[in-house]
């Protein structure tokens, strides 16, 4: 007999700023595992070793987050050697991938309870990873499946006559509801605040110990029109695309307890959410950003739903330009779009930004007391994806 598939709870780390931020010194897998711990000290009643598996989505699994980091969280989160763990690349969407993986694998019997994430330090690792390689064939051929992300952005705001000015006013505001979102704690309840502890040396070779405390998103400030439109293009000469539109590079980590019924039963659980619908499309890598613009309704219908039955979306903002092509393409309310801020003020720590999303859109969705709500991105090279989230 088919298990429907809950999500029982779900935390998320604030997100660092990479490089600068309170996590450029802490390793991914420690940040992972952090979360993880915390989550089985909300479900006392669960043994850890009837966890089925721990999947962990990573953008960029190689050196500090190498080395299967799925599995080195659950060793290193769990305290045992008797749980699996795997890690999942689908780039953006990573860590709504995990929680769709958790959810199939739930209700098609093969597991009983997944903690599933995502995990992403951009403080260690140089954007798309250390060593890339590309297909010298392919690159001649269709070399834009090869273009950098912000190229694409550019593409899309050719495309759909998305202007500088609509960017830069966008970011703005993404950044204007952050600050307000952190100022009324609404983050309070998604976030595990995580003790650092950094060991230096200074300019006579003396060690030092530093502490503190990471429980705030680092990413949020005040800005205007004015101030982002003196920012140059970074991408193409003569483009709209600047650092002050696009989305942050971050650190951050972020796991949900996934979990059937007849467990949830058997523990006396109160679940808070499943995941109703997971979808994935491809389009032209060249206009990645359009992602959204396919995924959404494809979850929408896997969910039985209607686009007016969706009280909420995470768009995850990885460009204002494609950002505003995906709201007004899509047919979505702005008003109801990232609500307290998107990607472009709060961080896209990549691999993790799914899962991150999903636990903040189930605290929202819990405060307004509303029903169901859309995660949804795009992919680079050309991917887009959503998931469609009711709470019970």
């Amino acid at each position: 007999m088919k298990e429907r598939a809950y999500i029982v709870t779900g935390y998320r780390t604030a997100v660092g700023k990479a490089g600068r931020g309170g996590f450029r010194f802490y390793r991914p897998d420690d940040l992972a595992a952090d979360v993880v711990k915390h989550i089985m000290k909300q479900v006392p009643q669960l043994d850890k070793e009837r966890i089925d598996d721990v999947i962990v989505g990573n953008a960029t699994p190689e050196a500090e987050q190498g080395l299967n980091v799925g599995r080195m969280v659950s060793l290193m989160g769990l305290d045992t050697d008797k749980v699996p763990g795997m890690t999942v690349n689908r780039y953006c969407s990573s860590g709504l991938e995990t929680i769709a993986i958790a959810t199939a694998k739930i209700e098609a019997g093969m597991a009983n309870c997944i903690l599933a994430g995502g995990v992403e330090s951009m403080s260690t690792m140089a954007m798309g990873g250390w060593r890339i390689v590309p297909n010298a064939r392919v690159g001649k051929e269709n070399p834009t499946w090869y273009w950098g992300m912000g190229l694409t952005a550019e593409a899309v705001a050719k495309k759909y006559g998305v202007s500088r000015e609509e960017q830069d006013a966008f970011a703005v505001q993404s950044h204007a509801k952050a600050i307000e979102a952190i100022k009324a704690g609404k983050f309070k309840d998604d976030i595990v605040p995580i003790e650092v502890e950094h060991i230096f040396l200074d300019e006579n070779e003396k060690r030092h110990q530093k502490k503190y405390i990471v429980d705030t998103d680092e990413g949020p400030r005040a800005s205007t029109v004015e101030g982002l439109a003196r920012l140059r293009p970074v991408f193409a000469n003569g483009g709209s695309v600047t650092a002050g539109n696009s989305s942050q590079t971050s650190d951050g980590a972020a796991f949900c307890l996934v979990m059937s019924e007849s467990m949830v039963k058997e523990l006396n659980l109160e679940p808070v959410a499943r995941l109703a619908s997971y979808s994935v499309v491809g389009v032209e890598p060249r206009i990645m950003g359009i992602g959204p613009i396919d995924a959404i309704p494809k979850a929408i219908q896997a969910a039985g739903l209607k686009q007016n039955d969706i009280s909420l979306y995470e768009l995850n903002e990885a460009f204002a330009s494609q950002s505003l092509a995906v709201i007004r393409e899509a047919g979505l309310d702005s008003s109801i779009v990232n609500v307290n801020g998107g990607a472009i003020s709060l961080g896209h720590p990549l691999g993790c930004t799914g899962a991150k999303l999903s636990v903040q859109i189930m605290n929202e969705l819990k405060r307004r007391e509303q029903k169901y709500g859309v995660v949804t991105m795009c992919i680079g090279t050309g991917q887009g994806a959503a998931g469609v989230i009711e709470m019970l």
